[in-house]
């Protein structure tokens, strides 16, 4: 009579069995270790190409004269190194205007750019912590101006300062400047999330009022949030052509973007100079204050625009 055969265990320094043919062992992938996309790769590369050539035309550009610019490859520099002498010539030249349209950007900016995130920040408070009549047709109409491009009101706001005697003064670029739908879209979501209502309500428990509360409590918690509006609405107000170009017939009102453009039609008027290194200079002198606030306010506005997006 035979026994039944023992179970045994197994050795563990015995090898694991292979895998069945044609099945591999997959990858994980964390946040520490992403996963690798060659299309990806290569769509950022031209995206990062296609932002970076411009800049580099332009600074090596400035560097070069007027007769440089034509006899020379874009992309490199030309044999006379004029980068000191042209940023000299753009702020002396026609009676130092360059320095006028400068002072007019900063004023369009301080005060448009300032006041809309101001009231951004105030109306992006308010809707996103009080409950009111009429709180819901206030979203469509913010949806709806944000969908609105800023060309399409133009020639009505032109009209409606005409009437009221402000074309052709600071005002008519300063005012239209304060309404920013983005801003208060974005602030009215940033508030909803990043200041919570318990923490009102232990303020207002404590004897704040709505307006120390605000600024003690709320306001601190909003930082990242109105870093992000301000630098869309300073981007936007430097940047700002078509507004100017309608509002404005003064050159001594102009912004730094109409001034520019003055001076690169100047050439096709009858018996006018060509000052295309000036431009070209005024235009790198133009960017850097963009660049320098983008910056060093990175870390602010990068944690603004990620705010929300994890759930906690």
């Amino acid at each position: 009579m035979t026994s039944p055969a023992a179970t045994t265990a197994p050795d563990p320094s015995a090898p694991a069995p292979s895998r069945a043919s044609g099945s591999a062992p997959r990858r994980r992938h964390s946040a520490d270790r992403p996963r690798r996309s060659v299309l990806l790769t290569l769509l950022t590369s031209l995206v990062l190409l296609y932002s970076l050539v411009p800049l580099v035309w332009l600074v090596f550009s400035a560097t070069k004269t007027q007769e440089g610019l034509s006899r020379s490859f874009g992309l490199w520099f030309d044999g006379d190194f004029a980068l000191w002498d042209n940023i000299g010539e753009t702020f002396t030249y026609d009676d130092g205007v360059f320095t006028r349209w400068l002072l007019n950007t900063l004023l369009y900016v301080g005060l448009g750019a300032g006041g809309a995130t101001f009231l951004a920040v105030l109306g992006g408070y308010a809707l996103a912590k009080f409950r009111f009549p009429g709180r819901r047709a206030v979203f469509a109409v913010v949806i709806g101006a944000v969908a609105v491009p800023g060309t399409a009101l133009a020639v009505p706001t032109f009209l409606m300062f005409s009437e009221m005697g402000l074309t052709d003064t600071p005002w008519a670029v300063i005012v239209p400047s304060l309404i920013s739908p983005f801003g208060l879209y974005l602030m009215w979501v940033f508030a909803t999330e990043a200041i919570p209502a318990e923490l009102m309500e232990a303020a207002r428990i404590d004897g704040a009022g709505e307006v120390r509360t605000f600024f003690r409590v709320a306001l601190p918690l909003l930082a990242p949030g109105i870093v992000t509006v301000l630098l869309f609405t300073v981007v936007a107000t430097w940047n700002n052509y078509f507004l100017p170009l309608v509002m404005l017939k003064d050159p001594d009102w102009y912004p730094l973007t109409l001034g520019l453009n003055s001076w690169n039609q100047q050439a096709a008027t009858a018996g006018g100079e060509p000052v295309f290194h000036l431009v070209v200079t005024g235009s790198l002198i133009t960017i850097l204050p963009l660049i320098a606030a983008f910056l060093l306010l990175q870390k602010y506005w990068q944690s603004g625009l990620a705010a929300g997006s994890v759930k906690e």
